[in-house]
C-alpha cells in the first residue's frame, strides 16, 4: 500500500510539472514574451527587463519564504498561493492582451497597455517565487534521490510533448489572428495549464516534515539572514555553487536576445511558434540523456557537461548573423536552447537537493536563490550593452562567462 502511494505521489508530482512546462511554454521569456515585448517596444532595454524581472521575481521572495516556512510545519499552504496566483496573473495578462486587440493602430503603440503587461508581468513573477521554496522541500521529502533526476526528466519529457502543442497553437494562431489575439488566446491557455498543475502537485500531498527544535530557529528575519551568511562562509561547496550560478546567470544574459537577433533577420512573429516548437523539441530530446547522466554519473558531473554546452548559443547565434541564415538555421539555434535550458534546471534543481540537509533544505533553497538574486539582472546589463555597443557584445560577454564557468565547475570536483 506504501508503495502505491508513493507511485502515485511520484506521477502527480510529476505530471505536475509537466502541467506548469506546457503553461510555461505559453509565456516562454526567451521566445513568446521576448517577441511580443519586442513588437511592443522596439526597446532592447524592455526586452533585458522582461526576462531579468522573471529570474529577479523567482529568487527575491525566497528568502522571506525559507524563513516562514522553517516555522511551520507544513509547506503547502506556501506553494498553494504561488502556484494558483501566478495562474492567475497570466489569465489577467491574458484578458489585457484580448481588449489590446481593439486599440486603433493609429495610436500604436498603446502605452497603457505595454505598462499594464509589463506591471502583471511583474506580479507574475515574483507571485510565481513564492513556489520554489516549498516545491523543493516537499519534493526533496516526496522523491528520493536516485529517483529526482528521473522524476524531473518525466516531468520534461511530458512538459514537452505539452509544449509542442502549444508551439503548434501559438504558430496557426499568429497565421489566422492578429497579433495580440493570438498572443492574448495562448497566455489563456498557459493559465489553464497552470492550474492544473497546481491543482496535481497539492492532490499529492505533504510528506511529515523532518521536525526542527524551536531553539534552533532564527528568531526573527535578520537572525536568519545572519545564519545563511554563516553558513556560506563554512560551507565552500555551497559557495563554490553559488560562484557557479553567477556566472550561469551572465550566461543567460542572451537569452532574451536571440529572437532579437532572429528579427534582426527578417523573421517574424509568425516564425516565433517554430522557434519555440525547436526549443521544445531539444527540451524533449535531451530529457532521456540529463536524466541518464543525473542518475548515473552524479547531479555534478550534469551541471559540468551543461556548463560547456552553454557556450554553443552564443557561438551559433554569431555564425548564423555572419552567414545570414533564415528560419532552418534558427531552428537549430532554438534546439540547442531547449537542450541546454532543461539541462540547466534539471542540474540546478538536483545538485542544490542534493548538497542540502533534509532538515535544513526549506532554509539552504531560501539562502541559496536570495543570494544568487542580483545575478538575476544579467538580462538588463544584456540590454544596456546591446544598446551602448551593439547586439553581439551580449553573446561575446555570454561566451566569456560560460568559460569562466566551466572553470569553476571543475573546481567543485575537488570538494
Amino acid at each position: 500500500m506504501a508503495r502505491s502511494s508513493e507511485e502515485t505521489r511520484f506521477w502527480r508530482i510529476a505530471g505536475a510539472g509537466a502541467a506548469f512546462q506546457g503553461g510555461s511554454a505559453a509565456v516562454d521569456s526567451a521566445t513568446v514574451v521576448a517577441s511580443l515585448v519586442h513588437m511592443l517596444t522596439g526597446s532592447a532595454l524592455a526586452v533585458g527587463y522582461a526576462s531579468a524581472v522573471l529570474r529577479l521575481g523567482w529568487l527575491l521572495p525566497q528568502l522571506f519564504v525559507g524563513y516562514l516556512a522553517g516555522r511551520t510545519e507544513r509547506r503547502m499552504p506556501f506553494y498553494a498561493f504561488g502556484a494558483y496566483g501566478r495562474a492567475i496573473a497570466v489569465a489577467l495578462i491574458g484578458l489585457l492582451l484580448w481588449r489590446g486587440a481593439d486599440w486603433p493602430q493609429v495610436d500604436w503603440p498603446p502605452v497603457p497597455l505595454v505598462f499594464g503587461f509589463l506591471g502583471l508581468w511583474t506580479v507574475y513573477a515574483f507571485v510565481s517565487g513564492v513556489v520554489a521554496v516549498p516545491y523543493n522541500d516537499i519534493v526533496g521529502r516526496a522523491i528520493p534521490s536516485e529517483r529526482r533526476s528521473r522524476m524531473l526528466a518525466w516531468r520534461f519529457f511530458g512538459g514537452g510533448v505539452l509544449a509542442v502543442l502549444v508551439a503548434g497553437l501559438l504558430r496557426l494562431a499568429l497565421d489566422v489572428m492578429p497579433p495580440l489575439t493570438a498572443y492574448a488566446l495562448i497566455f489563456g491557455l498557459g493559465a489553464g495549464l497552470m492550474i492544473v498543475s497546481a491543482t496535481l502537485f497539492v492532490s499529492a500531498g505533504e510528506p511529515p516534515a523532518a521536525a526542527t527544535a524551536p531553539r534552533d530557529r532564527p528568531s526573527n528575519l535578520p537572525a536568519f539572514l545572519r545564519d545563511g551568511l554563516i553558513t556560506l562562509r563554512q560551507d565552500r561547496r555551497l559557495r563554490l555553487f553559488l560562484i557557479f550560478q553567477w556566472l550561469g546567470a551572465a550566461t543567460l544574459m542572451a537569452l532574451p536576445f536571440y529572437v532579437v537577433m532572429a528579427a534582426r533577420q527578417g523573421l517574424g512573429a509568425a516564425e516565433v511558434g517554430t522557434m519555440l516548437a525547436a526549443q521544445t523539441f531539444g527540451a524533449l530530446a535531451s530529457n532521456p540523456v540529463w536524466g541518464r547522466i543525473g542518475d548515473h554519473m552524479g547531479k555534478l558531473r550534469l551541471l559540468q557537461v551543461v556548463a560547456v554546452v552553454r557556450m554553443g548559443p552564443p557561438v551559433l547565434v554569431l555564425m548564423l548573423s555572419a552567414t545570414g541564415a533564415g528560419l532552418a538555421g534558427y531552428a537549430g539555434l532554438f534546439f540547442l536552447i531547449g537542450a541546454m535550458m532543461n539541462g540547466v534546471t534539471i542540474g540546478y534543481l538536483g545538485f542544490l537537493m542534493e548538497i542540502s540537509p533534509d532538515e535544513r533544505r526549506p532554509a539552504y533553497s531560501a539562502w541559496f536563490n536570495s543570494f544568487a538574486a542580483p545575478a538575476a539582472l544579467a538580462p538588463l546589463l544584456g540590454g544596456v550593452l546591446a544598446g551602448a555597443i551593439a547586439i553581439e557584445a551580449v553573446f561575446v560577454a555570454a561566451i566569456l562567462a560560460a568559460l569562466a564557468q566551466v572553470a569553476v565547475g571543475l573546481r567543485l570536483s575537488h570538494e
